[in-house]
């Protein structure tokens, strides 16, 4: 594998050497014809060129469509299964009987995991500004979840109205009986589906890399790009995050499973590099794939929970509480708002299901809907300017093949 990546390499520099020796059309114009190029896609976006990005955007859905069409069509007999399956377990889920019970547990399961491996594929897209949802639902879940189970001494919350939202059970418990084993098996199936789904977005770096590589094509991709860049300056890289790239690619390359393994199983900014090193160093898929699985949706998860359930344990709550209280002049009236939410978390876990829930909403809870609802909508933005780019890209790459076939 190593080889194979040393030749391609050389043959790269051998032929980048006889375009500078004029057998080729002069790289430096081209080059600078695809900046210009670029320059000009990232400027379609809504805030500068609403008409043309929305237009293109049209056009992008309706090409994309038609391609995914043919692909299903070319694929008819296992759409076909996919259909009569679908029919069955629908006349399954209509028609009464005993099985009810089995179907509607496994519904709700089926959509809870499904709803934390969709927000754990947009966390490995970022948003689409690099925030991952980590922080804004996954992480709230398991803090919500921990002051839970110390206020209530219990994780068993009954079903329903857990998970969407929290009541303390009705049985008695001793103060302090609760253990740090029973909240994390309380927030283990969602955590892993999230974990999952990370590894699932890192699927698009590694399938782009490895396409590029068996078809000879460069893709206009940056983050490709600048891997091809590190190739060709390995030798000569002297900078910190340079030599940290390399250091992710040399450790992929030659461990393999173990390396890939190393980099998903800890908080890593570098993973996408090393999805690229292995789609370009044609690394087998389960190999990359089941590494990244195990890193991101067992290993990397339990360090994440246990750092969120023991940041958000009890004591050291209140101790935050006490700082924050404790900082001059501004100090008390930071620390107010905070006790209030907690004291609104604490009674809504010990109203019941019958009764009229508390109102009231705190400042902060308010900030972090309307910070998701931002969140979301620039994802959106993101998406239609990223489509309508593709489409600009299209073009340009057609007055390209026109260009060269006059």
């Amino acid at each position: 594998m190593a080889e194979n990546g040393t030749d391609c390499d050389q043959r790269r520099i051998r032929m980048s050497k006889e375009q500078h020796n004029g057998n080729f059309t002069d790289s430096s114009m081209l080059s600078e014809r695809k900046r210009r190029e670029r320059e000009e896609r990232l400027n379609i976006v809504l805030w500068k060129k609403p008409l043309v990005t929305l237009q293109y955007f049209c056009l992008e859905t309706l090409i994309n469509l038609k391609e995914w069409t043919i692909k299903l069509w070319r694929r008819r007999g296992v759409l076909v299964c996919v259909l009569l399956a679908l029919a069955v377990l629908t006349a399954m889920y209509y028609i009464e009987g005993a099985h009810q019970q089995y179907v509607r547990y496994m519904e709700k399961k089926f959509f809870w995991c499904a709803y934390w491996v969709g927000l754990g594929i947009l966390s490995s897209v970022g948003l689409g500004t690099g925030l991952h949802t980590f922080l804004l639902y996954l992480g709230p879940h398991i803090a919500s979840v921990t002051l839970a189970a110390y206020e209530c001494n219990s994780v068993n919350f009954p079903e329903p109205p857990y998970p969407d939202q929290i009541i303390c059970p009705d049985e008695e418990t001793t103060e302090g009986s609760i253990s740090l084993w029973a909240i994390i098996s309380k927030v283990r199936l969602e955590a892993c589906m999230w974990g999952a789904g990370t590894a699932i977005g890192e699927l698009p770096p590694y399938f782009m890399a490895r396409a590029a590589r068996l078809s000879g094509a460069e893709p206009d991709d940056e983050e490709y790009q600048e891997f091809e860049e590190m190739l060709e300056h390995a030798e000569t890289a002297q900078d910190f995050a340079s030599r940290a790239k390399l250091a992710v690619q040399n450790l992929v390359q030659k461990v393999g499973f173990f390396g890939i393994l190393a980099c998903a199983s800890i908080p890593n900014p570098l993973f996408d590099l090393a999805g690229i090193t292995c789609g370009h160093f044609l690394v087998p898929f389960w190999t990359f794939f089941g590494a990244t699985l195990i890193g991101k949706a067992v290993i990397k998860m339990h360090i994440q929970k246990l750092f969120v359930i023991i940041t958000f344990s009890k004591h050291i709550v209140e101790q935050m509480v006490a700082l924050i209280g404790a900082i001059p002049s501004i100090g008390p009236s930071l620390q107010k708002p905070f006790q209030e939410y907690l004291e609104a978390q604490r009674i809504k876990l010990h109203h019941k299901s019958d009764s009229a829930v508390p109102q009231g909403e705190n400042w902060l809870s308010w900030m972090f809907e309307k910070l998701v609802i931002v969140m979301v909508c620039y994802f959106i933005l993101s998406i239609i300017n990223s489509m309508a780019q593709s489409y600009a890209k299209r073009l340009q790459q057609k007055m390209y093949s026109e260009e060269k076939t006059k």
